[in-house]
């Protein structure tokens, strides 16, 4: 497993990192440049820049794409198989990832939605082998608000990694219409928070083997956008 950490530049008080157009993971910025994550930079409404990352022990799957392979739209293979275009966070690794100057904003239904690879074990919709994380989002990178996530649930509400995924750009399914995507979607107003500008994402539950254990991250998505 490649172990990487990469920390917020500048104005965000979190300290050096690799992203958007920068180039390779643990990168930094020493051009001048304005950093993927700022608020002068181009928003999008798909994940493009990595804030932070600090992957557990017996992850690594998709590092070699990294950080490429969390941006834009997800890859999904719906319920009959995991898809492969994911980073694999380890055990208890965690994520923050941001929508270049973009912010979610508070809207009607849900705001955002994360996509990992959970399938249908056998087919079976009652049997879905996934690999659940817990969601929580900041303005600043510092202060964080969290999705409580009931784990023995069923279904487990306010975690993701347990609906499939159906949105691929591939395949021309947008991960911007909820109808059809999957994914789990997340409101800002569960949190009674109005706007936020990164997404953390840390594993659970540890599942699986070197180099897949932990939350598989795809994508997120930003269904209700500052800057649409």
């Amino acid at each position: 497993m490649h172990r990487v950490m990469v920390v917020f530049l500048g104005a965000l008080g979190l300290a050096g990192v690799g992203c958007g157009g920068e180039g390779s993971a643990g990168s930094t910025n020493t051009q001048g440049e304005p950093h993927a994550c700022s608020a002068d930079a181009a928003p999008t409404r798909t994940a493009s820049c990595v804030a932070a990352f600090d992957p557990g022990d017996d992850g690594g799957f998709g590092s070699d794409r990294f950080p490429e392979i969390v941006y834009g739209e997800p890859l999904g293979s719906g319920t009959t198989s995991g898809g492969l275009d994911v980073l694999s966070l380890g055990r208890g690794g965690s994520i923050v990832l941001g929508f270049g100057g973009n912010t979610i904003v508070d809207g009607e239904g849900p705001d955002f939605v994360v996509f990992e690879n959970p399938f249908f074990a056998a087919g079976d919709p009652n049997n879905v082998y996934a690999e659940l994380g817990e969601v929580s989002v900041s303005m600043d990178g510092e202060s964080w608000s969290v999705f409580p996530c009931a784990e023995d649930a069923e279904p487990p509400a306010g975690c993701a990694g347990f609906s499939p995924v159906f949105a691929n750009g591939d395949l021309g399914i947008s991960s911007l219409d909820p109808a059809v995507s999957g994914g789990d979607a997340f409101d800002l107003a569960e949190l009674g928070v109005s706007e936020a500008r990164f997404v953390r994402i840390r594993d659970l539950q540890g599942i699986g083997a070197e180099p897949n254990a932990g939350f598989d991250l795809d994508a997120i998505s930003v269904l209700h956008a500052k800057v649409p």
